[in-house]
C-alpha cells in the first residue's frame, strides 16, 4: 500500500509530464503559426505580382511606373517593373478633340481633377513638323538634364511637349518614381501631382512603336494603355527591357550623369522591388523647349 509521501510523489511525477507535453504541444502550434503566416505573405506578394503582371501584359501599365506611376508596379522580364498607370474618372461634358493632324483628345475619361492641371487644349495646326530634333532643357533640383526629342519618330508628342513647356506644366514638379531592378532603370517624371496619376486634361496618340526599344538615354511616354500619353515620361539611365508600348520622344543629349546620380543613390524601396520615391529628391525647377507653342 503506497504511502502519502508516495502518493505525493507520484501525483507530482504525473503533473511535470502534463506540463511538458503541454509546453510542447505549444511549441508545435507556434510552428504552425510561423509558418502559416509566411505562407500567407508568400502568396499575398505571388498575387499581387500575378495581378501586376497581367495588368502590363493587357496594355494597362504606364512605365514606370507609373503604373504608373505614372507607380508607375514593378520579376524577371519586361514586366518586371512596369511603367505606373494613369487613373481616370468620368468626365461632366462631351469630350472635345481638336480637328488638325494630331487629333489630341479631351476623352471621355479625362484626369481626375485633384490629379489634373488643365492647361488648356495645345494648338493642333494642319501641319505639325515631323523633320528633325526639339531640344528640351530640364532644369531640375539635381543638375540639368537636356533631351533631343524627335520630331521624325513622334511629331505630335514633341508638339505636345512644346505646347506644355511654354504653359509651365512642369515648372515646380516632382519626379515621384525611380526604379533599379535589373530590367528597368528609370525615372519618372512629368505628373503634377506627383502621385503618378496625374496629368493634363488631353491625350496624345501613340507614336514610333514600331521596333522602340529603351536604352540608356532614351526618353519615352509613361501612359495607362494604348493612345494614352498625357505629360508623364521616363528617362532611361540603364538599357531597361519593355515592350514597345511607350512613344520614344528622343535621346538625352546630356546630363547622364545627373541621372547616374540619381540613380546609384537609389529609391525609397518599399516593397523591396527596386521602385519607389528617388531618395534623392528630384523637383522639376524649369522645363524649356527651343520653340514653345
Amino acid at each position: 500500500m503506497p504511502t502519502t509521501k508516495q502518493r505525493r510523489q507520484s501525483a507530482r511525477r504525473r503533473l511535470d509530464r502534463q506540463l511538458a507535453r503541454r509546453a510542447v504541444a505549444a511549441r508545435r502550434r507556434r510552428r504552425r503559426t510561423s509558418v502559416g503566416a509566411t505562407l500567407a505573405a508568400v502568396l499575398v506578394v505571388v498575387g499581387l505580382g500575378y495581378l501586376i503582371v497581367s495588368k502590363v501584359a493587357g496594355g494597362g501599365a504606364s512605365p514606370p511606373a507609373a503604373q504608373a506611376s505614372s507607380s508607375p508596379t514593378p520579376s524577371a522580364g519586361p514586366t518586371a517593373a512596369p511603367i505606373p498607370a494613369v487613373t481616370f474618372a468620368k468626365a461632366s461634358h462631351a469630350p472635345r478633340k481638336t480637328t488638325g493632324a494630331c487629333r489630341y483628345a479631351e476623352t471621355a475619361q479625362t484626369l481626375q481633377s485633384t490629379y489634373t492641371k488643365d492647361a488648356g487644349m495645345p494648338p493642333d495646326p494642319a501641319h505639325t513638323p515631323a523633320t528633325g530634333t526639339e531640344p528640351m532643357t530640364l532644369e531640375t533640383s539635381q543638375g540639368t538634364i537636356t533631351v533631343a526629342m524627335d520630331r521624325a519618330k513622334a511629331p505630335c508628342t514633341v508638339q505636345s511637349f512644346e505646347f506644355l513647356t511654354g504653359e509651365k506644366f512642369f515648372d515646380g514638379t516632382r519626379c515621384h518614381r525611380l526604379t533599379t531592378s535589373p530590367t528597368l532603370s528609370v525615372l519618372q517624371c512629368g505628373d503634377p501631382s506627383g502621385t503618378g496619376q496625374g496629368g493634363p486634361t488631353y491625350q496624345i496618340k501613340d507614336e514610333g512603336l514600331t521596333g522602340a526599344t529603351y536604352k540608356r538615354g532614351t526618353m519615352a511616354m509613361a501612359n495607362g494603355g494604348p493612345n494614352t500619353n498625357s505629360s508623364q515620361f521616363f528617362l532611361v539611365y540603364k538599357d531597361s527591357r519593355l515592350p514597345p508600348s511607350y512613344t520614344p520622344v528622343g535621346t538625352i543629349s546630356s546630363g547622364l550623369d545627373v541621372l547616374d546620380k540619381i540613380g546609384k543613390a537609389g529609391s525609397d524601396d518599399a516593397n523591396g522591388q527596386g521602385d519607389g520615391k528617388p531618395i534623392l529628391g528630384v523637383t522639376i525647377v524649369s522645363a524649356r523647349t527651343a520653340t514653345p507653342q
